[in-house]
């Protein structure tokens, strides 16, 4: 069976299609940047094809032969105000190239939308799938409200305000009644709802049996994490104020918390649970999808995570523009050190940033973040999704990964942080007959006269950072 993705560099995409692979179909996944795609130690292999839904042209690699199409794409944490605009030009897009194919079946993961008065993003959700309905095959939809799982924004959202905050003074939109639903039951119908003859041309809500509060949701997390946690709401807090307070205190950046608000004050409640019916399936309950997650995490398991996606930061894809940084116009950090055990440095290398730190001066590192916060940035917030592992696209802190070639002891950061040019991290080894060198390259591309004014200004923390950080990933043993 032959299947499109959409979204497969996505938080959902990305499960979704190790899952596709191991009942050996084949797969063909729609991406921006083939150079960012993640790879499965499995038989089966997909196929990825660069292509951009905003784009018609840019579809016409696409196979005709395919017998079922995914769609998981969204824009919910765009920085763009007019996202509604593009997923209605990505969907139409989408609906052109699969009226030219021998396609199905049309798979859409929606949002709940059972209320009189929805949210900007999930008016735009309905719209995608009214807009998917045009397509001459059969469509499903599903519809989920909040998902709970390692990785998920939600779900880490729900993490940090509780870790953080032993009282909380919230807005009177916690009071919201929602219907959570954990990442393995979404897969799970996102499976099984393929090529089902119940399942074409329908419309189902999907969640669990538990019917929460947003309040009563951080409280069961509070509960399984045995922290002692008081929450008190006051209806004095505006939107604006609200986005700020997730803002400053999440990993959600601005945008994302500004859709979060305006969503969450909407009730997110399924009218039935019709699929648990069609296939005998009990989804998990909110408790037992936080206890999973927490698990996860604590196995450093993580598959995906919410921060993958490039519109968590607003980066200019595609990473091939930027996997060679600029060699002119530009002002450099070059620093070289022996190295005498080369598997212990690659290690340190690659376990930098996250909880690891950064090896040197950390409370000045945590001092830009914080900093970059208030300028509307990222900050360290976002840490590392695994503390061992990382691949091409993976969000580490403020920077994001744009190679990391183990093979060749390569590993090249591109900063996401509040910045007046664009600045490039490199570490790699290069061993020959006679020595073994680390050579770490800090490389910043100056966007006019205040950007070369911040170079200068930043050059005396530099050198004690930069040369710190080199000497002690050399030194670091264990």
């Amino acid at each position: 069976m032959k299947i499109l993705l959409t979204g497969a560099t996505g938080y959902i995409g990305q499960r979704l299609l190790y899952i596709l692979l191991k009942k050996d179909f084949e797969v063909y996944c729609l991406v921006r940047d083939t150079n960012r795609v993640p790879w499965f130690d499995l038989p089966n292999i997909p196929k990825y094809i660069e292509g951009n839904l905003l784009e018609a042209n840019s579809l016409s690699s696409l196979p005709k032969d395919i017998n079922a199409a995914y769609y998981l794409v969204h824009s919910m944490s765009d920085s763009s105000s007019g996202f509604s605009k593009k997923e209605e030009q990505c969907v139409n897009n989408f609906v052109q190239y699969v009226n030219t194919t021998s396609c199905q079946q049309v798979i859409y993961l929606s949002g709940l939308a059972n209320a009189e008065k929805l949210s900007t993003h999930l008016e735009s959700r309905l719209q995608t799938g009214n807009l998917l309905r045009n397509a001459n095959c059969a469509i499903t939809e599903l519809r989920a409200g909040i998902i709970v799982g390692s990785g998920s924004a939600s779900f880490e959202i729900i993490r940090d305000l509780v870790e953080k905050l032993p009282v909380m003074i919230t807005p009177s939109w916690l009071r919201t009644r929602c219907q959570p639903i954990a990442i393995r039951d979404v897969l799970y119908y996102l499976e099984h709802v393929l090529l089902h003859p119940q399942c074409l041309n329908q419309i189902f809500d999907i969640g669990s049996r538990d019917v929460l509060t947003y309040k009563e949701m951080l409280l069961t997390y509070a509960e399984v994490r045995q922290l002692r946690r008081y929450i008190y709401t006051l209806p004095v807090f505006s939107p604006r104020l609200s986005s700020y307070w997730l803002y400053f205190i999440t990993a959600a950046n601005y945008h994302l918390a500004v859709s979060l608000v305006d969503s969450m004050k909407v009730e997110v409640v399924c009218r039935d649970l019709k699929l648990t019916e069609i296939f005998d399936h009990e989804p998990l309950s909110y408790r037992k999808a936080i206890e999973l997650a927490l698990k996860r995490i604590a196995q450093n398991q993580v598959t995906s995570s919410w921060t993958d996606s490039f519109t968590s930061s607003g980066f200019p894809a595609p990473i091939s523009q930027f996997i060679q940084p600029p060699k002119f116009g530009c002002y450099k950090d070059y620093r070289t050190m022996p190295v005498e055990n080369m598997k212990q440095v690659k290690k340190n290398i690659w376990q930098i940033g996250g909880e690891n730190g950064w090896y040197y001066g950390n409370w000045l590192w945590k001092l830009r973040g914080f900093f970059d916060i208030l300028a509307g940035g990222v900050g360290l917030r976002r840490g590392r999704r695994d503390p061992k592992k990382l691949q091409t696209g993976d969000a580490l802190d403020f920077w994001r990964v744009l190679v990391a070639d183990e093979a060749n002891n390569r590993l090249l950061l591109y900063a996401e942080m509040k910045l007046p040019g664009e600045a490039w991290l490199e570490f790699s080894i290069v061993k020959n007959e006679e020595s073994r060198m680390v050579k770490q390259t800090a490389t910043f591309r100056p966007h006019g006269l205040w950007g070369r004014v911040y170079w200068y200004m930043v050059l005396p923390f530099h050198h004690f950072i930069f040369s710190g950080m080199l000497r002690k990933i050399v030194q670091k043993n264990g």
